[in-house]
Parts: C-alpha cells; structure tokens; sequence
C-alpha cells in the first residue's frame, strides 16, 4: 500500500470536481484530485456532434440502469454517466440551463440557508463567460466556461419556434436571465466550434498553472476515518488489486455525483444502518437519508417525418452532405458538427394563472430512433419533447453489494406522484401541438411516434409509460438541508452530518431538482462551496 499526503482529496473529476480543484488549487492549497476513468484525450468528446459516439463508449461512461416500475409498465431504462475527466460534462448535451428564481427560493425554505436565488445567482455570473449581449445583473461576461446561443439556427428551427409563438408563447432571447418563460434558440458550453467541459475550463488550466495532482482510472473503494474524522479514500488502479492511500490534512470532498457520491458513502459506513448492515459493513455513522430523496427528469418525445423536400440534420449526416457540414466546422462557420443535443427550448406552464413554469418542451430538427437520444432514423424528420421541470416523484441509490466495483441500484421511481403524470401529459401535448401548427405544416409530414394518435390523457399517459425515458438529469442523494431534518446528509456548508473533515460537492446534495439541465447548477454549486470551504479554513 503507497500514500501520499495533500491539504485536499476530491473524489471525481467531474462538472464540480474540476472547478473545486481550480478554486483550492488557486488559493495555495496541495489538492489531489481522484477520477476512475481516463483523461479526456477522446477526440469525440470535444467535436460537439461527438455525443453520437461517447454515449455508448464504456471506456468513457459508466452504463447503468434505471429499475423500473408499473407506472412505466415495469421498464428497466439505461442511463450513462461520464467516467472520464471532465464527467458528465465531458459527454453531456451541453445544453446550459440554470433554472428559476423559485427552484432556489425553494431550496432555502427547505433548510439550505444561503441557498436562495440572490445567493446563488453571483456564482452562477462567475461561472460564465456569456458570449452575447444580456443584462448584467443576471449573467457573467468574466467567468471561465464560454456559454452562447447554439450558432446554428436554421430555418426548421425557425419554424418551430413560431408555432411555438402561435400556440401561445412568446419570444425569449435569454431563458436564464430575468426570466425563464417563452421560447428560443438553446444556449450551450461551446465555443468556437468545441465543448467546454469544466475539465478544459478548470481542472487542466489549474494542473499546468498550480501543480494539481490528477490520478485516473482510480477507483475509489471507501473513505478512510480516525474516529468520526474522514482522513482520506483507499483506491486501486483500473485493472488491478493493489490498495493505495492518498491522505487529506485538510478535507475530504466527494465530488463522484448523485449515484456514486451516496455508494461511496455508504461502503464506507456512512449510510441507512439497515442497509448496511444487510451487507455486513460496519456502520460508522446512521445516517438515513444517504441515497434517498433520489429525483430525476421524465422525458417524453414526439417523432415526425418530414417532408421530402426538407433537408433536416437526418439528410446531413451522411456522404457528401456531411463532408460539406466538416468543412463548415473547420472553417469556424455554423455547422450541425457544431451543435448541442436540441435546437429550441421553450417554458410553459400548465394554467396560465400559475406563478411558475411547469415544464419544458424542447426540440431537434432530426429525427430520433423510437424517441431514443442520440440515434439518427434514415428518414428525415424532426424531434420535439417534455419534461415536467419540478418533478415530485422521489427514489433512492442504494449499494448492490459491498464491493466497490458493483454499479449501484438506481430507482427513481418515475411517475409516482400525480403531479408528475399530469404535468407531462400536459407538456407532450404543448408539444404535439406546435408540431401541428400553421408554421410546421410545410415541415411535417406524418407522425412517427406514437404510433397510433393519442386523443384522450389517458391515451398520452400511456404513450409516456411505454416511451418515456430519463432527462439524465439525476439529483438529491445527499441532500443539504437544516439540522432539524433527519432527511438531509449535508448541512448548508455541505458537510456531511455527524462528520469532520468531508464534505459533498456535486449535484446529490440538491433538495429538489432545478427547472433545467443539472449541470449549470453543479457547477454553481462547486463555486460557491469552494468558498465555504476556502472561509471555514481560514477560520480554523
């Protein structure tokens, strides 16, 4: 067994991981950061059309499952996560979405003190560096992660979005400035042509400029305490057997995300007693909520066939229109090489009385196989979704086994709540009828998916069941949260209860789900913990 010693030890390279490091890093701190995958030399990770390949790239991703249940006729649903650096962030959609002043307002009123939308919205304008005109009391122009408007906006796109316009929303050039609701063009983590993960924003500045100590393929097995004082993890190199230590003077920070931050925790005794003592772990600490409050977004999706003479992303991506779409890209021009996941991004709300959006109807001037992400039909068509943005519905992450290289369970038990069922029954039907529009009729030609038309609820209910899929967007298992609620894992500081010396950093210590792609959202959080944990050092 080999040991080394830092002031910092962080679990995950990931969307947080990275800013973390950078931020300790740059405040004269020894940090040593822990990936289990390799770096992100893949050269599909950075070209943004790249997501086609990573998501099923195993060396890359961790493929997991999603357990199923009767409210989605018992489907088991995969999902990926990044194992790489970068994480998640480096494999992602790159869609940038930060959510609504309520999502946080709401935080705070669950007990995250100084969690609220004033209190969080300078961290989210230190991320940014927005790459159009906005208002400056709502985005940053000097942070290190580019974020802009998709540069690609083609005439499908353009279509979409007056139907979106005829069927009742309105125009909205920035959905993360002062308001969220209306419909318009996405914006996402690419510049100049290629993604931006918080890998190549953060961590890889930071290793040349500050010496940061990045060990990859290196899975972590537990956390190692004196007492209730976490000391450091115990890891070993993909492909072999051999234990190494590296130790925190300062802090150990879990940075491995919503499925493996709460397994790690509980391998190493920190966890639902009950559960750990079913797989004979010791239990240093009973901490019940490790791993439950899981919360995810339901996804629904819409496929048309397009008319003949539509020429749509499907039509682009092959032989010689495709070679034509590389020049582009190489001559820094607007190029479907260049995109994210979706073009359009509209906000609705299920009663126009409501005070807040309900959900969130997206749409890709392509077709997608059977719904699914990332796999292209022969024919032309496009695809339109919805997700409800607040989901209630609630599942857990809970060990499977108690050895470390054993993926997680992962239920999120989609659909269990009411609200969730009527929600997005309602937002697929937005959906359906912008497709339908007067301004789609040239676009359109027949629907693909569903199969059979959907005339009542119940009908589009039972479409979302059979097709409905995840959002990728899983947080909660280390919720934050005040001391007087025996549900939270973390406190508002982000320590983990009962513990010294560790924290959570990532997007499991979220007590709802954000109205919006998670990953903004993380890496706000990891500046602003950075913070914390930069202030409760000088103090001590």
């Amino acid at each position: 067994m080999t040991m080394e010693t830092f002031d910092y030890v962080i679990v995950g390279a990931g969307s947080a991981g990275c800013v973390l490091a950078y931020r300790l890093a740059e405040a004269g701190h020894s940090v040593c950061v822990l990936e289990a995958g390799p770096y992100d030399w893949n050269p599909y990770i950075h070209i943004p059309a790249g997501i086609m390949k990573t998501i099923t790239n195993r060396s890359i991703t961790w493929q997991l499952s999603l357990s199923g249940t009767d409210n989605i006729k018992g489907r088991e649903i995969p999902t990926v996560q990044g194992r790489v650096v970068g994480g998640s962030g480096s494999i992602n959609g790159m869609v940038y979405s930060r959510g609504q002043r309520c999502d946080y307002d709401n935080w705070a009123h669950l007990g995250a003190e100084g969690w609220d939308y004033e209190a969080v919205l300078p961290y989210f304008r230190k991320v940014e560096r927005y790459l159009a005109d906005a208002d400056p009391r709502y985005r940053g122009q000097q942070g290190r992660m580019p974020i802009g408007p998709i540069s690609r906006q083609d005439a499908i796109s353009d279509a979409f979005i007056k139907g979106a316009i005829e069927t009742g929303s309105k125009p909205n050039a920035d959905y993360n400035g002062g308001e969220q609701e209306g419909v318009g063009y996405t914006q996402a983590t690419i510049a100049r042509g290629m993604r931006w993960s918080s890998a190549r924003a953060y961590l890889h500045p930071a290793r040349r400029r500050f010496g940061i100590k990045v060990l990859t393929r290196a899975v972590v097995s537990r956390v190692l305490f004196e007492g209730r004082r976490a000391v450091g993890v115990e890891f070993s190199r993909e492909g072999s057997d051999t234990l190494h230590v590296v130790r925190a003077r300062a802090e150990t920070i879990l940075c491995a995300g919503t499925a493996h931050t709460p397994k790690l925790l509980q391998l190493s005794g920190v966890g639902p007693a009950a559960l750990l003592n079913g797989h004979g772990i010791p239990v240093l600490f009973d901490l019940p909520g490790v791993g439950r409050n899981l919360s995810d977004h339901f996804a629904a999706r819409i496929v048309m066939r397009a008319r003949d003479n539509v020429r749509t992303i499907n039509s682009l991506a092959r032989g010689l229109p495709l070679a034509g779409e590389i020049v582009k890209w190489m001559a820094g021009r607007p190029s479907i090489v260049s995109m994210c996941s979706m073009a359009v991004y509209m906000f609705g709300k299920v009663s126009p009385s409501s005070e807040y959006n309900d959900y969130a109807v997206t749409f890709t001037p392509a077709s997608l196989k059977a719904g699914a992400t990332r796999k292209l039909d022969a024919f032309p068509g496009v695809t339109s979704g919805a997700w409800q943005l607040r989901p209630q519905s609630r599942g857990y992450v809970a060990i499977r086994s108690s050895h470390h290289r054993d993926n997680p369970i992962i239920a999120p038990n989609y659909l269990d709540a009411e609200n969730d069922r009527l929600t997005l029954v309602a937002g697929i039907k937005r959906s359906h009828a912008i497709l339908r529009s007067a301004a789609m009729a040239h676009i359109v030609d027949s629907q693909i998916l569903p199969e059979q038309p959907c005339r009542t609820d119940d009908e589009w209910l039972d479409y979302i069941r059979q097709y409905g899929m995840t959002g990728y967007h899983l947080v909660g298992t280390c919720r934050m949260g005040g001391s007087d609620d025996p549900g939270t894992v973390v406190d508002s500081r982000l320590r983990v209860r009962g513990i010294e010396g560790l924290r959570v950093i990532d997007a499991s210590v979220m007590p709802t789900t954000p109205s919006a792609n998670t990953n903004a959202a993380t890496t706000m959080i990891a500046e602003k913990g950075s913070e914390m944990v930069l202030a409760d050092r000088a103090i001590a």
